[in-house]
């Protein structure tokens, strides 16, 4: 059963309304419904797309953290052929909320990095509710190393709240972990596509996400502290989440206005969750379209580009 936000009450009546006459139709098998579904259905779809034109940026944050968006596993399954996953950081442990791996996309050999959250109350303690800790970002250095060592690329598929926050992981030395895994990212001399698929939050995200090419899905958002995270430490109050997040420009539009991400990928009416298969295909469209141009370039040329666009970020007041 489809599960509807806040916001799309209008549409859940709707739809709730054509599933009432399917169902009536199923047990009396007489009804001429036809029509009157035709007629919902156009309704809901307009009902749908005057809504997504207009979205708070607080709107957008709950689409991109919507229980049914596509995760990375999913992003991987799809997009990747023959992925073979590579565990652990060769130090402490494996960390689940960190896939990594080798695969082929769309016939191209690569190293594939994605923080998975989970879909359910299973796999979301498996993976941490995707909030990594030290051993998930050494293990994705060692990945991106593997990648430079046999010339493949890297893309990357970020999705989480930020780096997890407990004790132990900072006992096991959160923020150098963080710290080296972006090292890895603007040292890598192959090319690095990534991509914001939902939440990219704080230096969680950016540790996967220093890449030559920043992609981001229409819904989804990027910011240095989740808006109730900003919102609990400047007003005191975590009510004040939809302020925070409008003062704070986590959307893509407003990211790709600031120049902080390069693409905007579009996602189907009513976000990618209502039809993730067609919101991958296109995501595959626009990482095979960032990819082509840096294949032939050298790796000096690809992390000289890389660390200039992340250093003119710093020199715009923005």
């Amino acid at each position: 059963m489809r599960q509807y936000l806040e916001f799309e009450k209008p549409v859940a009546e709707l739809e709730g309304k054509i599933d009432e006459l399917r169902r009536m139709n199923n047990a009396s098998g007489e009804m001429n419904i036809a029509d009157e579904v035709a007629k919902l259905s156009a309704k809901a779809d307009a009902q749908l797309k005057t809504i997504y034109a207009k979205l708070t940026p607080w709107q957008k944050t709950q689409v991109a953290r919507h229980a049914e968006r596509p995760k990375a596993l999913q992003v991987i399954s799809t997009l990747i052929e023959e992925f073979t996953p590579l565990a652990g950081d060769r130090a402490f442990a494996d960390d689940a909320a960190i896939i990594g791996g080798m695969g082929r996309f769309r016939g191209e050999a690569v190293v594939v990095i994605g923080t998975e959250k989970g879909d359910d109350t299973e796999t979301r303690l498996k993976h941490n509710f995707g909030m990594a800790k030290p051993e998930g970002y050494r293990k994705a250095r060692r990945l991106m190393e593997l990648a430079g060592r046999f010339n493949l690329p890297i893309l990357t598929f970020v999705d989480t709240a930020g780096a997890f926050p407990g004790i132990e992981a900072e006992a096991r030395g959160q923020a150098e972990a963080i710290a080296r895994a972006i090292e890895a990212c603007l040292s890598a001399p192959v090319p690095l596509i990534a991509t914001i698929i939902g939440e990219g939050g704080s230096g969680g995200a950016i540790a996967l996400a220093t890449g030559n090419t920043v992609l981001m899905l229409e819904h989804a958002i990027y910011s240095v502290i989740s808006p109730e995270g900003c919102a609990s430490i400047l007003w005191r109050d975590s009510v004040q989440a939809p302020t925070a997040a409008e003062a704070m420009r986590v959307t893509a539009q407003d990211l790709k206005r600031l120049g902080l991400v390069d693409e905007i990928v579009p996602e189907p009416v009513g976000g990618a969750h209502r039809d993730p298969q067609a919101a991958l295909a296109t995501l595959g469209d626009a990482v095979e379209r960032a990819l082509a141009p840096l294949l032939s370039l050298t790796p000096e040329a690809l992390k000289t580009r890389r660390r200039e666009k992340f250093l003119t970020m710093g020199k715009t007041g923005l």
